[in-house]
């Protein structure tokens, strides 16, 4: 049988503004469909995973072109919900040399926002589920979306199904009279893996240290029952080109990948949710230092690809973490 994931959270419209121009520029849009969460699941199924996503869509023909996109990349349908609504929109420009990419975001009281828990089937659901991933930006949006979550939590753990939580801290999104703190602690009592750097720890636990691995430290001592933390390095030498390593703390042991001089960046959007893809594959396949160099290598691979997607096999990665074929002409 295969090992089966399950992901929730907003799933959005990008519009990339085409050729590098400014925002107020253009004329025409690229489009494509994203969000951290379900980019994790379709990294998952093309690494040959079972992946099944929550969420909702609005019930008329973007979101069934929402849904289309989700299933052609081998997202099971199961959990999503289609409903009266707008679907969550953002635009992009991407950056080049030393301009920064820039995102701008349209995605107020969209139909996800406006999910309940009792309209998932959380049986179908979690039926012979390995793993549940969420990440911080969906407790952020709304209290249906940090209550869905939760629950969702819940259900997990009331199966035996190990979590996972990338608790980035979005300051823009907390807009519904609750905080981080209000929210955050709760769900990673309910978590096995968190994902997070400094800024994350002490945004969404009050845990703070200017070293990483302090943190991680002081994080067990409220929390004891997580196996591992794990983040990426990013060094932004410029909008074009980035150096990449990823750490793994877990059983008091620290594990750091290789690092990677990415030049020529064609999208990093979708990158840390390709990394964080490539840990939750490596948990449950690899070893602890396997497993970073998985990770960290989806990450890169990502960064060749345009849109939110990473659109790897699992044999591409696993070829890049040994050395072979890189920038090589396969025929």
């Amino acid at each position: 049988m295969k090992q089966k994931v399950v992901t929730i959270g907003e799933v959005l419209m990008r519009l990339t503004v085409p050729d590098y121009k400014r925002l107020f520029q253009t004329v025409n849009f690229d489009v494509t469909f994203g969000g951290s969460e379900a980019n994790v699941g379709v990294s998952l199924a093309h690494f040959g995973l079972d992946s099944t996503h929550i969420t909702a869509l609005p019930d008329h023909n973007l979101g069934e072109r929402v849904e289309r996109f989700l299933k052609l990349n081998g997202v099971s349908g199961e959990g999503i919900v289609r409903k009266e609504g707008r679907l969550g929109v953002y635009y992009l420009e991407t950056g080049a040399m030393q301009r920064p990419s820039r995102i701008v975001y349209d995605r107020f009281d969209s139909t996800f926002v406006h999910l309940k828990e009792d309209e998932i089937n959380w049986e179908i659901v979690f039926k012979d589920a390995s793993w549940f991933h969420y990440s911080g930006i969906t407790p952020a949006i709304s209290q249906n979306a940090a209550d869905i979550t939760l629950r969702a939590l819940k259900e997990a753990k009331k199966r035996g199904v190990t979590t996972s939580g990338d608790i980035n801290y979005r300051r823009n999104l907390w807009q519904y009279g609750k905080q981080p703190l209000d929210i955050m602690p709760g769900l990673v009592e309910l978590t096995d893996v968190v994902i997070g750097g400094r800024v994350d720890l002490e945004n969404c636990l009050g845990i703070q240290d200017e070293d990483w691995q302090t943190n991680c430290d002081k994080v067990l001592k409220k929390y004891p029952h997580i196996k591992a933390f794990s983040k990426t390095v990013r060094n932004a030498m410029t909008a074009s080109r980035n150096e990449l390593s990823g750490l793994l703390y877990t059983d008091g042991k620290l594990y750091t990948s290789k690092n990677y001089d990415m030049k020529n960046i064609v999208d990093r959007i979708g990158g840390g949710d390709a990394f964080m893809a490539g840990l939750i594959y490596g948990f449950l396949n690899l070893d602890p230092q396997e497993t970073v160099e998985f990770g960290v290598a989806a990450s890169v691979l990502k960064h060749s690809t345009i849109g939110d997607v990473n659109l790897s096999s699992k044999e591409e990665v696993e070829e890049l973490v040994q050395g072979n074929n890189v920038g090589r002409l396969l025929r």
